[in-house]
């Protein structure tokens, strides 16, 4: 299988490999599709008959199906639109929990479930917090062991935004699925990498944002929630029918959507996925993992750096981020000096998952670097990105010896 060489447009004047944070560029499909159709179509969807409104709400309609069927559901009104997967994870959590319920999580969740849950244990909630091991991974008989009678859900993300690993997931599932424990699943950064199938994860809930992987824009993301799993309202609002009804809509998707959608920003998702389908996700997957393991295997040979949890186990997958640190420096100066002296985009700091950096110990000297490799990265951008580090773990040498000789 080849790599990918799609083209970057010209007013990308940078190496961007910050793709966990979001894609970029987009496929020009996404932009032409947003402009075009907010142009011709931008009303609002659902809430009168004429031939535009009608126009929007199919498109709408068409991209819960496309969504469906990516994520391997049944019934497209179960496919529920948000502000993206913080938002999803919100109406989730505190649609399934409440005070007092037991809870079974990871230590390798971003923000948008521990602050949640964080706040649900502060409330009375025991939650169980299962740690990864030395290479990455959690183990999934240690999950299962943390289940009691009275656990009501288990929440996790699919693949890590600090160190790659895509988890077990499955095996999670089946037992939460046998013991009718709620299994929410977070799979902000594995949709559009790997196949995300509810039924092959077991999943109950999956959430989703589009600005990542599936290569929307920001500011639409949302989840499936399966059949016979309900969520509780936890907002109400417009929703464009049965306005005559005091009570917020108990029938998807209007149940779990508030207010006028973002139609711009489904417009782009529904061109983003088109994209990711054509191309295949195995074919995007192998591209960007051919580059990550020549970005890993000429990292872990510069003398000073550090890599985290980025070795390859047989039969474990994982997705194209790569996060290291520069002996002797904090991850901001490298990652000042990357864009800086380099011209290359990357991520620094805690990315929003501070027990993940807890457990690798680089919470204490403020986080790490982290490259994240998209469908639009070259082998020529990795190459500068090696160089680039080489050059910075060099500079850092020189000067720690220089201080060492000026010491003595």
């Amino acid at each position: 299988m080849t790599l990918l060489h799609l083209p970057i447009p010209p007013e990308v004047k940078m190496i961007y490999l910050d793709n966990g944070a979001t894609s970029f560029p987009k496929p020009q499909e996404v932009y032409t599709r947003m402009d075009t159709f907010y142009r011709s179509a931008g009303v609002n969807p659902g809430r009168s008959g004429f031939d535009l409104c009608l126009e929007a709400g199919s498109l709408v309609d068409d991209t819960r199906r496309l969504l469906c069927d990516f994520f391997g559901g049944t019934d497209p009104n179960r496919l529920v639109f948000g502000l993206n997967s913080t938002d999803a994870l919100n109406l989730a959590i505190w649609g399934s929990l409440q005070p007092g319920d037991h809870v079974v999580t990871t230590h390798l969740e971003h923000n948008a479930t521990l602050r949640p849950l964080w706040k649900l244990e502060q409330e009375g909630s025991p939650v169980d917090w299962v740690d990864f091991d030395a290479t990455g991974y959690v183990d999934p008989a240690e999950v299962i062991r943390r289940f009691r009678p009275e656990t009501k859900a288990c929440v996790m993300n699919h693949a890590s935004n600090v160190i790659g690993t895509v988890q077990d997931a499955a095996t999670i599932g089946a037992a939460c699925r046998e013991r009718g424990i709620r299994f929410i699943l977070d799979v902000s950064q594995s949709a559009g990498m790997v196949p995300v199938k509810m039924d092959e994860l077991n999943a109950d809930i999956v959430c989703f944002t589009g600005h990542k992987s599936l290569m929307g824009p920001m500011g639409i993301g949302g989840m499936y929630v399966r059949e016979g799993v309900e969520v509780r309202r936890t907002r109400a609002g417009g929703t464009g029918v049965k306005s005559i009804q005091r009570q917020h809509l108990d029938e998807y998707p209007y149940r779990m959507e508030y207010g006028t959608p973002n139609l711009p920003g489904i417009a782009g998702l529904n061109a983003g996925v088109r994209w990711v389908n054509e191309l295949g996700l195995s074919t995007i997957h192998h591209h960007e993992m051919v580059l990550w393991r020549r970005l890993r295997d000429a990292l872990r040979e510069i003398e000073g750096v550090r890599l985290y949890c980025a070795e390859d186990i047989p039969g474990r997958e994982r997705i194209s981020v790569l996060s290291f640190n520069v002996e002797g420096m904090e991850a901001a100066d490298v990652g000042t000096m990357l864009d800086v002296d380099h011209n290359i985009a990357c991520r620094t700091g805690l990315h929003c998952t501070p027990m993940v950096h807890e457990h690798l110990g680089t919470a204490a000297i403020h986080g790490a670097v982290r490259f994240g490799i998209g469908a639009f990265n070259h082998a020529e951008h990795i190459e500068a990105a090696i160089e680039g580090v080489r050059e910075i773990a060099a500079g850092r040498r020189r000067r720690a010896a220089k201080l060492e000789t000026t010491s003595a």
